[in-house]
């Protein structure tokens, strides 16, 4: 006579065994998938946040060029401030892959306030420049309201604030009724910024025409920041004799930089800081997974007469393990979709606060989930192997 064969538990009835015991303790199960889903939400949020972040900063770039190079006074010898030549610009120009070149001039001792009413050692922090009128063009800058000075508007009182400038000064709009004090003189606001990324320094100023600045202001005439743009395949070898052309007496006192450099720096620090806290989020899966490992735990201690029953009606060890294994996935896999949803809903809302794109790496909901399969079997696996050595009547025999 044959042996009889043990029972067979198709994936269905495995998936019934192990809702179970989430069925008759609902508000248990709740809490343990909460710390599973709090720690899959932290490490999707952060890493979301931070590539819808990169993926504004790239946005920036790719609208404003990395081929942008600034040429700016350095120090002398003997510590002084230097200057650059009154021909820089004019030199810089004649670089062959050079495409255009703009220049701004601190106007120094001039200060800019809303009205004559104001101390003078109330600031605020703004600065004046002269600038050339083809200055936006090169460097990237917006408006966000008004006009940019011309040929004309460059030669009488009229400024364009820079975005802080604006706000700190209480100015919102331009109008020809509305003036600020630059030097002592009245200007005519006609235009305001927006941020400019790739030049912050006009982000703090009011900006006069050049003309006007020597005219009204005593404006010296040199050149405090000038700006270059090339071909992309020429960034490198224009940057190599930027200093020499700008300032061909003394290139030792010329600073040479890439405002995009300062952008990438940004997002480097910004993916050193995704990965800290990836790191938390990490902590909280981890919690989280102790959580339904101390739920399993107490599941299988207060199911002892339940194993028992099962083992006496015919229930093999593999079918008692498989149950509880089944049960801790599955509470895992209930807290980590959980959180991988919540993670996307607070990236998406974080993102469209920003006026960022939003974007989540496909990885990120994959590696989420795979990481709560993984917390699930191991937070699953001892009360389930304790769960299936217990004997039937030792089990029944349980009070």
């Amino acid at each position: 006579m044959d042996g009889i064969r043990p029972s067979r538990l198709w994936p269905g009835d495995v998936v019934r065994g192990g809702a179970v015991g989430l069925r008759t303790r609902p508000l248990r199960a709740v809490l343990s998938a909460l710390g599973i889903a709090i720690g899959i939400a932290a490490m999707v949020a952060v890493v979301g946040i931070s590539s819808s972040s990169r993926a504004d900063l790239d946005r920036t770039l790719d609208s404003l060029g990395t081929n942008l190079l600034t040429v700016s006074p350095g120090r002398t010898m003997s510590g002084a401030e230097a200057k650059l030549p009154l021909r820089a610009e004019d030199m810089v120009a004649r670089i062959g892959p050079v495409a255009s070149v703009s220049a701004i001039g601190e106007v120094a001792d001039t200060n800019v306030y809303r009205t004559d009413r104001i101390p003078e050692a109330e600031t605020g922090g703004l600065a004046t420049y002269a600038v050339r009128t083809d200055l936006r063009a090169t460097t990237g800058a917006r408006l966000h309201a008004g006009t940019w000075l011309n040929a004309a508007t460059a030669r009488h009182p009229a400024v364009v604030l820079g975005a802080t400038a604006a706000e700190r000064l209480g100015v919102g709009r331009a109008a020809p009724e509305v003036r600020v004090l630059v030097g002592g003189e009245w200007f005519t606001v006609v235009g305001i910024l927006r941020p400019a990324p790739l030049a912050p320094e006009l982000d703090v100023a009011a900006l006069v025409g050049w003309p006007a600045a020597q005219d009204r202001l005593g404006f010296d005439g040199h050149a405090t920041t000038v700006y270059t743009r090339s071909a992309d395949a020429d960034v490198a070898a224009v940057r190599s004799v930027l200093g020499a052309t700008a300032n061909p007496a003394a290139p030792n006192e010329v600073e040479v930089s890439r405002p995009s450099d300062a952008l990438a720096a940004k997002r480097a620090a910004g993916e050193a800081f995704t990965r800290l806290l990836l790191g938390v989020g990490a902590v909280a899966l981890l919690v989280g997974g102790v959580g339904v490992a101390n739920t399993m735990v107490i599941s299988v201690l207060e199911r002892r007469t339940e194993i028992g029953l099962r083992r006496a009606l015919g229930a093999t060890r593999g079918h008692v393990r498989t149950q509880f294994l089944a049960e801790s996935l599955l509470l895992s896999a209930l807290g980590g979709t959980a959180g991988a949803l919540l993670g996307a809903a607070v990236t998406a809302s974080y993102a469209a606060s920003q006026g960022w794109p939003p974007v989540i790496p496909p990885w990120t909901l994959a590696g989420g989930l795979a990481a709560t399969v993984t917390v699930g079997a191991l937070a699953g696996l001892y009360p389930a192997l304790h769960a299936s050595r217990l004997p039937p009547t030792t089990a029944l025999a349980t009070p």
